[in-house]
């Protein structure tokens, strides 16, 4: 979905996956120039064998200066690695079309943004930022939507790489069976709403630009 989501904006880049669930890291940091993390169906506090090993590679990875850009689980299991705190939060799951404002003077936004909208899929978020966490991005309903860590770090809580259509139907798989029917038909009903639009492209700018850098 990622590889779908740069090449929107005609981001010319090579991709190598690992598959770090079942055990397949990098041989070390420096063998991509940048990194990714993605959304996981797993949470943080399940303490798994990989997501200990990964934990050291995002160290590893900031240690050796380079990109990192972490969405959902990433964007929680970074915070966590360096300290700050994930839990289910109190408020209940996030989906739908959230809107989060920017705040802070991001070097990596180009635009005039005060503001963006992208997909939300997530019951955990970080509660507790890390102390060498700044934040960027933030909304009623996630104080620490966005985060970044010095000038190689970026991670966002919502799924820029959820298309409309995508994040309806998952939603509606979910429906009664994971996420509350109210719950469910609230983010269904801003998904459908006339006019309703993703912000994925520009985030994705924002992503890339952070990359490149």
């Amino acid at each position: 979905m990622f590889k779908q989501l740069f090449a929107l904006i005609d981001a010319d880049f090579e991709y190598q996956v690992f598959d770090v669930r079942e055990g397949v890291f990098p041989e070390n940091a420096r063998q991509c120039d940048g990194w990714v993390i993605t959304g996981s169906k797993y949470n943080v506090d399940e303490h798994r064998d990989w997501m200990i090993a990964l934990k050291k590679l995002i160290l590893e990875i900031d240690a050796c200066h380079l990109p990192l850009l972490g969405i959902c689980f990433g964007h929680q299991i970074i915070a966590d690695a360096f300290g700050g705190k994930v839990e289910a939060y109190e408020g209940g799951w996030g989906v739908g079309l959230h809107r989060y404002n920017l705040v802070g003077n991001n070097d990596f936004i180009k635009d005039d943004s005060d503001h963006f909208a992208i997909s939300a899929m997530h019951r955990y978020q970080v509660t507790e930022k890390p102390e060498n966490a700044r934040v960027f991005a933030e909304s009623e309903f996630c104080q620490y939507a966005g985060l970044v860590y010095g000038d190689n770090i970026f991670t966002v809580q919502a799924h820029p790489e959820f298309n409309l259509s995508y994040e309806t139907e998952l939603v509606k798989l979910r429906k009664g069976e994971v996420i509350p029917d109210p719950v469910a038909e609230v983010g269904l009903a801003e998904l459908q709403a006339e006019g309703a639009a993703t912000d994925s492209q520009k985030v994705a700018r924002w992503m890339a630009d952070f990359l490149l850098r």
